[in-house]
């Protein structure tokens, strides 16, 4: 229950001291917050304007001492106060602190630049842009444990009411000197509530319903969708494989991406006007077709400058809230650990049922989703394009009981190994989707043009990790299990295309496959009704115990390759057509696609 105002302020008085100096606002201890040293020590700032009333930021009665925040300025939105943000304002706010409740305008466009954002139950900040600055936090700034107290909250729109298409919200993220270049500019909601809520589309990325062929302005979709409207930036996904195995990054002219970017001019019914002709083909009819995704949203989170210093978005355990139908830009910071353009970290199952939803992550430096020590999280309905690095990652085994349904991944780069990375086994060399524990649900997703792999299901044995991890047992206890033995919980009607290299691996998790382990032969691994087509490895199965059901591969110059054969059973598997002459390897996958049930033991395909 929330104390009347003119009681907060009068307890207030208490721990406020004005300096009669300068006018700015100095806090004190709150006796909660400050009898306790905080473990990560970083230094703690002053604000210099704090809210005072509930009201518009636009109104001079809402904050003291200055009437609107400035350029420069630190801003505390104090507990107990519901702030209004009304304005389209270029002011870049050095940092912003919400205590109590941030709302964006419903009824109007706005614009807020800022260098951090912070939603945390705490009347004191460092101008960290990862750590929380609250008693009962770790030395890197994470809380362990959630107080009884109200939630701050950050809302631009909410799940049931989200910004109207009409208007829209833009936060434009600025690094400012004297900010930890790793750390800002950032957004970051420590045991809090953050809301970010766009106008919904029906659908974010649909396939085509027509072939394009070169030159053409328009193309055809295969469903109607709503939501959609002229100005809006869209891709149309490629269809070649040119077989060149370089990146898709731009730095080899031989392996220059068939995936193509437009501005919609025109709506009518199914048919899409480009700005521009199109110089590729692109397959729309059969089994076998590209998709159209639509890049735009009326709410965005992005750098304010791409080329320098990128920002990133970060939840922390105890948080609550989701996102929904919003552009995430220009965000990511290359080659840095934790530091992505959505982040849920450390989460455990303190956020259960929050989504991902809608929302479109274009040109991110360093992933489009990390989902990293969460359990029940839902990602649905996205569109991930250009990322450095793996883009939908699933971090480091101990992520389960997750949804990834319904995404489309163009464009993961091969980076760098991150300093400090988890998983010593992993390259990141670029796959739309990576996971290492398969109790995850992937269904319905799609890649295209990634730089090494669409699809990758990773859990080594190797001296740097330990693959016992503790996961939920059907009693509601958690037990210490070796990952390697879980089966997979869904991975199903998944699509692989035109990919750089590998459509989809299930990695060998030792040097040998006699040395290899996975699930019994009771539960194996199953993956169902996928389709691959346009690569130069289609699948490559290598670990033991696999029911491989309704696999459609067409166009790749490897169908199956090195599979482990150890209890690969095999259902209703389709032909495919190499693109090359490998009369030998393909009457051998013929054979071995005609047959019920696959070779027992290990062999080399």
């Amino acid at each position: 229950m929330r104390l009347p105002l003119s009681l907060h302020l009068l307890l207030s008085m208490a721990c406020i001291a004005v300096w009669a100096g300068n006018g700015q606002v100095s806090l004190l201890a709150d006796e909660h917050e400050h009898n306790h040293d905080h473990a990560h020590h970083h230094e703690h700032i002053e604000f210099s304007i704090k809210s005072v009333a509930s009201g518009d930021w636009s109104n001079p009665k809402t904050c003291e001492p200055a009437p609107l925040p400035k350029t420069g300025d630190r801003v505390l939105i104090s507990r107990h106060t519901d702030v209004t943000y009304d304005v389209e304002s270029k002011e870049v706010i050095r940092l912003l602190q919400v205590v109590g409740t941030l709302e964006f305008a419903r009824d109007r466009d706005t614009e807020l630049h800022v260098g951090l954002l912070k939603v945390q139950n705490s009347s004191v900040c460092s101008e960290s842009g990862f750590a929380c600055d609250f008693r009962g936090v770790n030395q890197l700034g994470e809380p362990s444990e959630l107080f009884p107290i109200e939630r701050p909250e950050l809302l631009i729109g909410t799940p049931d009411r989200p910004i109207p298409a009409e208007h829209t919200a833009r936060i434009r993220l600025h690094y400012i000197d004297g900010m930890d270049k790793n750390d800002a500019p950032a957004i970051v909601c420590c045991s809090a509530r953050m809301e970010i809520h766009g106008s919904p589309m029906s659908r974010t990325w649909v396939k085509l319903g027509d072939d394009v062929a070169e030159g053409d302005a328009s193309v055809t979709l295969s469903e109607d969708v709503a939501g959609w409207n002229v100005g809006d930036e869209v891709i149309i996904t490629g269809s070649l494989h040119k077989g060149s195995n370089r990146s898709f990054r731009g730095e080899y002219p031989d392996q220059k991406p068939e995936t193509e970017e437009r501005t919609i001019t025109k709506i009518e019914g199914r048919t899409i006007t480009l700005d521009k002709p199109l110089k590729n083909v692109h397959f729309g009819t059969g089994e076998f077709r590209s998709e159209i995704a639509n890049l735009s949203r009326n709410v965005s989170i992005e750098s304010a400058d791409p080329k320098g210093v990128r920002g990133h978005t970060l939840y922390h355990r105890h948080s609550t809230g989701g996102l929904s139908y919003a552009r995430f830009a220009h965000l990511g910071k290359e080659g840095v650990l934790g530091r992505y353009a959505i982040h849920y970290h450390l989460i455990g199952d303190t956020m259960r049922g929050s989504q991902v939803k809608g929302v479109a992550i274009v040109d991110s430096h360093n992933r489009w989703v990390t989902v990293h020590g969460t359990q029940y999280l839902v990602v649905r309905d996205c569109v991930g394009y250009k990322s450095v690095g793996h883009g939908f990652f699933l971090e480091d085994a101990t992520e389960a009981y997750n949804l990834l349904d319904r995404n489309l991944g163009v464009q993961a780069y091969s980076g760098r190994r991150l300093p400090k990375q988890v998983l010593p086994f992993d390259p990141n060399d670029g796959a739309a989707f990576w996971w290492t524990n398969a109790r995850n649900s992937i269904v319905r997703n799609v890649s295209c043009e990634n730089d090494e792999y669409g699809f990758r299901y990773d859990c080594q044995d190797s001296s740097g990790f330990n693959a016992q991890v503790p996961l939920l047992m059907p009693d509601g206890q958690k037990q210490s299990v070796d990952v390697r033995h879980v089966p997979t919980f869904r991975f199903e009607e998944n699509e692989a295309h035109t990919e750089g290299l590998y459509g989809m691996v299930f990695a060998g998790n030792r040097r040998t496959e006699t040395q290899r382990i996975g699930p019994d032969k009771q539960h194996p691994h199953r993956l169902a009704n996928l389709k691959i087509w346009q690569v130069h490895y289609a699948l490559r199965p290598q670990v033991p115990q696999m029911l491989i059901e309704n696999v459609h591969i067409d166009h790749a110059v490897y169908g199956i390759y090195r599979p482990m054969f150890d209890h690969h059973v095999s259902l209703h598997p389709s032909s495919f057509v190499p693109p090359l002459a490998w009369p030998s390897r393909a009457d051998k996958l013929m054979r071995f696609f005609n047959t019920e049930e696959f070779p027992r033991g290990p062999r080399e395909c």
